[in-house]
């Protein structure tokens, strides 16, 4: 258990404008349409973050917020995790192709065959969606967890204000790619219809979808028919995301049978509602606060850690850390004193809280 006398050397908080060249340095570790490696995209995503943070976009389906992971010693952003409230609008729907098993048979020759069907589709008032996940590697082995941190607080902050956020939740995670960056199904699929390279369509798709609509084939399309290295990364995931993977089939996630239409990655989707972050993060208020000898005398099985955030009218907007917790009788409980310092709660105060594992 942590020295809970001592202020968390981790914080995550909301993102600001100033943190453009800080979160562009951490967006070449990722490099993705949620956070590209380039300085007018970080800098647009930082904007739509700060305006949604401000409520400056009054449509919360329209809204987008950044999260940052500071090393508090070193006052240095160490990584990011993002929540769209809604993926699909008429301006820019919700593109994906169906993943589709098909059997046939005939009877004249005795002969069966399964096929992989994809087919194109498009929502217009689809589910939030969560991303923008990245660490920088050189943290991912210290003992705080911090990439299940990162990816945990999204869901505290959705249940905090859960009317913003959608019936179900989704999560598009990155199939296996070359070096390069060469996705073998866009070469196979999407060049074919557009004439432009992966890494011109993923820019585009940043700003403007319409190509896709307007030139991709509205029927199906057999994946049988493709190369075999196009076929063989359909829905499945990198290894990159595998860690991710397993962490979101933890909290209730599955494939929905549905991959980008760019790179055939899998989309992962969940009902919000059930999603066990997000049953288990609630509204306490502190009774005490937990010095190390107050630590000491809780019993073993009642010793936990949790994701404790709390929210203020100007920038950063959120703030949360990584906590001694006991759950007390009446939605109360008790923090470390480490992380209440740090957070500015007192006993009597009210805090939002995600109890781990």
């Amino acid at each position: 258990m942590e020295n809970v006398a001592r202020e968390p050397v981790f914080e995550i908080r909301g993102s600001t404008i100033e943190d453009e060249a800080q979160i562009l340095a951490i967006s070449r570790h990722l490099n993705t349409v949620n956070l590209p490696e380039e300085e007018e995209g970080v800098r647009q995503i930082l904007e739509a973050s700060h305006k949604s943070f401000t409520q400056q976009i009054k449509d919360p389906k329209r809204r987008q917020y950044v999260f940052v992971l500071v090393d508090r010693s070193k006052e240095r952003i160490i990584g990011t995790s993002m929540v769209f409230a809604q993926l699909g609008r008429k301006d820019a729907p919700y593109i994906y192709l169906d993943v589709i098993d098909e059997e046939r048979y005939s009877q004249t020759l005795d002969k069966h065959f399964e096929h992989t069907i994809l087919k194109i589709g498009y929502s217009y008032n689809g589910p939030t969606e969560i991303g923008g996940l990245v660490l920088d590697p050189t943290y991912r082995r210290v003992p705080e967890r911090l990439g299940t941190f990162l990816s945990y607080v999204r869901f505290l902050f959705i249940k905090m204000h859960r009317e913003w956020f959608r019936d179900e939740v989704l999560a598009e995670l990155l199939p296996p790619l070359e070096k390069d960056g060469t996705s073998h199904l866009w070469d196979a699929i999407g060049h074919h219809f557009t004439g432009m390279t992966y890494a011109e369509a993923d820019k585009l798709s940043r700003k403007n979808k319409e190509f896709i609509r307007g030139l991709f084939p509205e029927g199906t399309i057999y994946a049988s028919l493709l190369p075999k290295d196009a076929q063989s990364v359909i829905g499945k995931v990198g290894a990159q995301t595998r860690g991710v993977e397993k962490l979101l089939r933890r909290i209730g996630f599955r494939y929905a049978d549905r991959v980008d239409p760019f790179d055939g990655g899998p989309h992962f989707t969940a009902m919000t509602d059930e999603v066990s972050l997000v049953v288990s993060s609630r509204h306490f208020k502190i009774v005490d606060l937990l010095d190390a000898d107050k630590l000491a005398a809780v019993a073993p099985d009642k010793r936990k850690r949790a994701v404790v955030a709390t929210e203020s009218h100007g920038p950063p907007f959120f703030r949360a850390m990584l906590a001694a917790f006991e759950e007390r009788p009446g939605d109360t409980c008790a923090i470390g004193i480490g992380a209440a310092k740090a957070l500015g709660l007192e006993v009597g105060a009210e805090a939002w809280v995600l109890p781990l594992e």
